[in-house]
This record gives C-alpha cells, structure tokens and sequence, in this order.
C-alpha cells in the first residue's frame, strides 16, 4: 500500500501554518476538486478525500499534536473522518460553499427529492502483527495476510446477475431515505433496499446478490523504526470494500514487540545488565557490549566501580518515531559474589576482610550515587 501523503503538503501549508491558514488552503481544495463539481473523475475524488482527511487531522487541535510528534502512526484509529457518516465541523465550511447539508457519501448536498446514490464504506480490518525489538531498531516491511471482501468480478459489485436484474426501490423510488416532515425534517435509511435505491431482483449466483466476495490477499506493510507495543498503523483503503462498489476502509495493523533477553525497553531507551568479577570491579576492566543492531562496543569499566553503577552510551537506543536521534543504552553493572569458596579463597577473603581498605566507609558521594541508582531502577 502507499504511504500517505504528509498532510501539510496535501493542503499546501507550513508546518507553522494558523488554524485559519489551514481552513483557507481546505476551502480552495474543496472548491477545487469536489466530486459534484467533477462528476466521475475518481482522481478528483481521491484529491478531495485525501483533502478532507487532512483538513480533518490539522483543524483538530488534539490530532495535530499527535501528528507532529508521531506522524499518521500516532493517530490511532481516527486519523480523519468516517465518509460514511458525514463529515462533522467539515459540514459547516461544505455547507458554506455548496449550500444544504452534507449527507453521507460524496453526492446529494441538500433536501431535493430526486434520486441520489449512496456511497458506502466497507468495514475496517484489524490485525496484529509480531515485532523483534531488532526489527523495531531498523524498521521492516512485513508481508501481512487478510481476508477481505472485494467487489465480485462476476457481476462487477452490482450484485445481479444482468442489468435488467437490477430495480428501482419501490419504497425509497430510488432515495434510499425515508423523509418525514414535521417541525423538522426527518431522514432515515429505506428498510427495503438498505439504502441503495435500488433491489436485485436476479441475484449473481457467485455473490448471491451482495456484490461482495471473500478474497484471500497478501498486504505488504511499511512499519517504521521506532514503533511501540500496542500502536496501531492505518493503511488507508486496505479493508473491506463497501457494497454498491463504494469506498475501502482500512487496515488496521496492530503492532506487537516481543520481549528481548538482551535488553528492557523503556521509550526509546534500552536497558541492560553486565556481570564482573570482584577483582574487575576493584581493579577496572573492558568489556565488550551488544548493541542491539547486534554489533558490539568495547566499554571501559573504572577501577573502584561499584555494583549497580551505570553506565550510559549515548544514541545506542532505539530510532525516536517520525523524528531525529535515538534514545540511550543503559548498562548497569552487577558485581558477581561467589557462592563457594576454596580454601585458599577463604583464607584470601578473610586476608581482605581484616585489611582497613575493604571496610565499608560511604562519604557524601557514595551515598548520592547509591540514591540515584535507586531512583532509575524503581
């Protein structure tokens, strides 16, 4: 699937642009590609949805934060609104330029009583798919299998078997609403066709009259560096098709990272343990650490260093999401006690007990470090 476009570009805005700003450069595409001012031009139509998708993320204070600091991946399950259901606040400026009401789908602006088609929105499809935290590091592409539904080829979506199988609504003559006047005006969906407008009278022995069929599909999914357990990523027109060959909705991609034996993830922070001897935490050592691109970084451990100290190499962690820089790895030090002694041991060990040097004697630093190596590890 292709990524999305970033949205400032698709309205022709800086990232620094006014809420007015925004609202302006929407009105001009609105104006400019709307599908009842470019009747069957679908890259108008997909301009225009692309347009409002936009519009609806940046004119959303709440969204817009979200944006910025994540990218689309951050916005969850709404990045922008449902076209079955009408836009929301976009109705107001739709309502401005063309007049009436926004209905659902791209046609019927206003109360006329003609004829008009609706369009629908297939159902969303949501999967999850399993993470390395090495994967996480670099960003992969994953090869992701759905079933979704698709228009039959045989009778192309429209659900009968030939066109003469294929009847205006008795009920609706074709509106597919139910309108009712009292103080206001009434509308709801015709009960009969379900919206359409229309009744299949002849139904495609394939499809048995829904238009719709099960399809088994291959999806391959950019997932970007720096992803956590639980974000979901939306690829937009990767669900189920709606009836009436309307419009896809989309793949939901649910991200799940496996635990690591190497490392703790906190953010995009990394954490892990390494285990010296004695004699190396009083004498000093090097030590050689894996990083998680699983290379290796030779580190000096200090004369004197005691259990629990840390030591941080900086952007050793993992890639910031839609930004610049990684986080940090964090290495603690854990001093290894042996549990059996020879005698030789023994007699060495208590040789360092009765020496002044090895008597526990914290000053003012001592104790500051020993807080701090409590505060991170809590």
């Amino acid at each position: 699937m292709a990524a999305k476009r970033d949205y400032y570009e698709v309205l022709g805005v800086d990232k620094s642009a006014s809420a007015d700003q925004i609202k302006k450069a929407y009105r001009a595409l609105a104006i400019k590609y709307h599908p009842d001012k470019n009747p069957g031009d679908k890259v108008a139509e997909e301009k225009f949805k692309e347009a409002t998708e936009a519009y609806s993320v940046l004119s959303d204070p709440d969204k817009r934060a979200k944006y910025d600091r994540f990218g689309a991946a951050g916005l969850g399950d709404n990045p922008g609104p449902d076209f079955s259901e009408g836009f929301g606040p976009i109705n107001d400026i739709l309502r401005d330029l063309f007049g009436g009401a926004f209905g659902g789908g791209f046609s019927g602006f206003g109360f006329d009583d003609g004829p008009q088609e609706k369009v629908f929105r297939g159902k969303d499809i949501r999967v999850h798919t399993k993470l390395t935290l090495a994967e996480v590091a670099t960003g992969v592409t994953k090869d992701i299998s759905i079933e979704r539904f698709t228009p039959c080829s045989r009778c192309g979506g429209s659900g009968a078997k030939s066109a003469s199988g294929i009847k205006i609504c008795p009920a609706c003559k074709g509106s597919g609403q139910y309108r009712t006047r009292s103080l206001f005006m009434q509308i709801s969906t015709c009960q009969q066709c379900g919206g359409l407008g229309k009744i299949v009278t002849d139904p495609c022995p394939d499809c048995s009259g829904s238009g719709l069929v099960r399809k088994r599909e291959t999806v391959k999914v950019n997932i970007p560096a720096g992803v956590e357990d639980g974000m979901q990523l939306r690829v937009s027109g990767g669900g189920n098709c709606g009836r009436n060959n309307g419009i896809n909705g989309d793949l939901l991609v649910v991200i799940d990272v496996a635990n690591s034996d190497d490392f703790i993830r906190k953010g995009s922070d990394l954490y892990c343990t390494k285990i010296i001897s004695i004699a190396d935490a009083m004498l000093g050592c090097d030590l050689d650490v894996k990083l998680i691109n699983g290379s290796t970084q030779k580190i000096k451990v200090e004369a004197g260093t005691q259990s629990g100290s840390i030591i941080t190499l900086r952007g050793k962690g993992l890639p910031m999401l839609n930004s610049y820089g990684n986080g940090n790895l964090y290495i603690k030090i854990g001093v290894w006690i042996p549990k059996r002694l020879s005698r030789d041991s023994k007699e060495l060990a208590e040789a360092i007990r009765r020496n002044p040097d090895f008597v526990p004697n914290p000053n003012k630093e001592d104790k500051s470090f020993f807080d701090r190596i409590k505060d991170i590890f809590d």
